[in-house]
This record gives C-alpha cells, sequence and structure tokens, in this order.
C-alpha cells in the first residue's frame, strides 16, 4: 500500500510540475467609438466604429517549457467589429495573427502569418498614436501590416542590440519571387533610447517591379514626456519615389495622456502629390484596463493626393476626422 501510495504521489507531483512548465492565456481588446468624418467640400459622415484606438479581438497565446531553455510558443489572433459583431480581416478565423515558433538562448523562429518588423518599428517606435486614433501614421505612411506564410528569426540580444529577419513565401509554382516578401530590422535600445532601422520589400504578382520601404525610428522617454521620430524612405510599384517624416510625442499627466503628431509626404514623382497630417489625441484611463479617448486628425493634400484620416481598422472617407471613444483591455 505504501508503494501505491508513494507512486501516486510521484506522479502527481511530476504531473504538477509539468503543468507548471506550460501555459495558455486568453486576451483581447473590446474597442468602439463615435467616429465624424469630414472631406475637402464639406461632406460629413457620422458613424459608430469598432477599433477605433486598437482593433477589436481575442486572442490566444501559449508557451511550453521543452527543457534545456528551449519552449515551443503560439499565438492565434482574431479580430471583430463590435459594432457589428462581425469578423475582421476579410472574414479570417485568424486574421491579425496565427503563428507557432521555437525560443531559446539562440533566439526565435517563428512561422505563420505575422506582423512585419516594418510594422512593428512604425507602431511602437516612431508613432506616438500607435497606429491608431485619427492621427495613425497609417493615414500616410507606408506600414506593410502582416504577411502570410512568413518565416522570421528574432536574435538574442548582444550589448543592447539585437535584430529580426523575416521572409514571406510567395507560394506561386514555378517562381518564388513571385509575391514574396522580405524584410529585417535592427533594434539599439538603452534604457530610455530605442532606435531600430528596418526595411520592408514586396514583390508583385509577376516578380517584375516591387515596393521597398526603410525606416529610421527613434524614440527617447526623458520622463516627463516621451518624443517620437521616424524618417522613411520609399519607392512604389510605378518606381516612383518618396519620402516621409514624422515626429511627435506623448505626455503623461496623472491619469491622463496626451499625444501628438506631425508628418510630412514627400512625393518625389512629376506629380508632386504632397500631403501633410496634423493630429493630436488624448487617453484618460479609468483603470489599469480601461480608458476613454478623443482625438482629431487633418491632412493637407495637394496636386490631387488623395490621402485620408482613419483610425486603427479604418481607412476614413475624408480630409478631417474626430474620434470619441472607450476601449477595454482583458
Amino acid at each position: 500500500m505504501k508503494k501505491v501510495l508513494f507512486t501516486l504521489l510521484t506522479l502527481g507531483a511530476a504531473s504538477t510540475g509539468a503543468m507548471a512548465q506550460s501555459s495558455v492565456t486568453m486576451y483581447g481588446v473590446a474597442d468602439a467609438g463615435l467616429v465624424f468624418d469630414k472631406d475637402a467640400a464639406g461632406d460629413r459622415l457620422n458613424r459608430v466604429a469598432s477599433g477605433v484606438a486598437s482593433g477589436s479581438r481575442i486572442g490566444f497565446k501559449g508557451k511550453e517549457d521543452l527543457g534545456g531553455g528551449l519552449a515551443a510558443t503560439f499565438v492565434l489572433e482574431s479580430g471583430f467589429n463590435i459594432d457589428t459583431g462581425t469578423s475582421g480581416q476579410g472574414g479570417r478565423l485568424f486574421g491579425r495573427q496565427s503563428y507557432v515558433g521555437l525560443t531559446g538562448s539562440a533566439g526565435a523562429v517563428t512561422l505563420g502569418r505575422q506582423y512585419t518588423p516594418y510594422y512593428l518599428a512604425l507602431r511602437d517606435v516612431a508613432d506616438p498614436f500607435v497606429i491608431g486614433l485619427a492621427g495613425t501614421a497609417s493615414n500616410i505612411m507606408a506600414t506593410n501590416y502582416r504577411i502570410d506564410n512568413m518565416v522570421q528569426y528574432s536574435t538574442p540580444t548582444w550589448s543592447k542590440l539585437s535584430a529580426d529577419l523575416a521572409y514571406g513565401f510567395g507560394e506561386v509554382a514555378g517562381d518564388n519571387a513571385k509575391n514574396r516578401s522580405m524584410g529585417g530590422a535592427v533594434h539599439y535600445i538603452d534604457g530610455p533610447l530605442n532606435v531600430t532601422l528596418t526595411h520592408h520589400r514586396q514583390e508583385n504578382a509577376l516578380a517584375t517591379h516591387q515596393t521597398r520601404n526603410t525606416l529610421l525610428a527613434t524614440r527617447y522617454d526623458f520622463g516627463v514626456l516621451q518624443g517620437n521620430f521616424g524618417y522613411a524612405d520609399n519607392r512604389a510599384l510605378d518606381d516612383s519615389k518618396s519620402n516621409d517624416i514624422l515626429v511627435g510625442f506623448s505626455a503623461p499627466f496623472g491619469a491622463t495622456k496626451l499625444v501628438a503628431s506631425y508628418i510630412r509626404h514627400n512625393d518625389k514623382s512629376n506629380a508632386n502629390r504632397d500631403a501633410q497630417q496634423w493630429a493630436i489625441g488624448a487617453f484618460y484611463a479609468l483603470s489599469k484596463r480601461s480608458d476613454l479617448y478623443t482625438g482629431y486628425g487633418h491632412i493637407s493634400n495637394k496636386n490631387g493626393a488623395s490621402y485620408k484620416v482613419g483610425n486603427a481598422t479604418d481607412d476614413g472617407t475624408g480630409t478631417s476626422g474626430f474620434n470619441l471613444g472607450m476601449r477595454h483591455t482583458f
């Protein structure tokens, strides 16, 4: 009997230890707000929208310790429209992110539908609006959001330096270059300073032309406020060139955080379709997980440029936009 009891206790301890080595977490964002757009002719469109500050989503992420410092990881994240209850990202089940990978002392490798290194640098380093509200940098600047069929390797940090390399398979029979994407980023992080240099290249369906975007993103936390800067050099499918300059800041005042930015788009083609965007916003924390927000953005287009003021999940309909809403994370 003692032997049986000892065996059961041993198995129970082993099972508890194994469970402690792995975890699965459910998380999400519920975001809805009022959006008021006005175009250059003065026409207005007022509506309730989902994902104004951050895209509404529900996700699952997990990690299992495989021993020796190696772990298996996964993320499955589904976007939805809280104003209508419909799925986002064209109805994809896990359209925001879906990948699996391994992480260890040599870095991390992930495979699936993922954010590009370029997008993460723009969102997390350069843009004080974090690609949200009417001031999102995505209104004017290239974002290169997500790539299907992507393999990414992220290095460990050495002397405050780290890097990401990403390759998206075009998956066209007979020609690996068609629809292919390639990108990467180098990060230097030293306390309050974050400097990231990133590049993204996307081939067209025939592999005859490609878009190229290079971004230098900088963020510095001065304590009383955080300063943001971005400079992007772009080449479009028609080989026309342009560049973007972003300057901005975010400043906390108790439960309130103010954000503002200015973006200038310089079109170097003969059309000279330049644009400028001014934006300001504020967040008021009701708790650690819930906040109220408001934002205003205005774009001045020149020579037929057609940029519009959108938000985290909406491309927008006019050259001016005002937002007022609430976000809850869980």
